[in-house]
């Protein structure tokens, strides 16, 4: 049996609602990397995929999406860039240090509460 375009798209949304719900929780103040979203939402390794989806986020977005880093807390978008300064003066206005266009993760890093049970 294979799946056709629709099964397909309806996947693909599935998977972006998932990401867009687990983004929507990282709270002010506090970053997680876009492997860890990913992880987070259940996605496995695709941290590559979600740098992709929220790109294509509409200018007006809700979404937290300058809570989200590359590896080792290094902001991807580029030092200049309307994007980059945008994403580096929200973080500074919720009380994230950011030097050397880094965050350190180990401060302000999310770790949500893990129930057991």
């Amino acid at each position: 049996m294979t799946d056709t375009p629709a099964d397909t798209e309806n996947a693909a949304q599935i998977r972006r609602t998932t990401l867009y719900l687990t983004l929507a929780q990282v709270p002010a103040g506090k970053v997680v990397t876009y492997g860890q979203l990913a992880e987070m939402a259940g996605l496995g390794r695709a941290a590559r995929w979600v740098g992709r989806t929220l790109s294509q986020l509409p200018n007006d977005t809700k979404l937290p999406w300058h809570r989200v880093l590359g590896a080792g807390g290094r902001i991807s978008l580029p030092v200049g860039s309307s994007s980059g300064d945008e994403q580096r003066a929200r973080l500074r206005m919720e009380g994230v240090s950011v030097l050397n266009n880094r965050v350190d993760i180990q401060r302000h890093g999310w770790r949500p509460v893990e129930h057991s049970g």
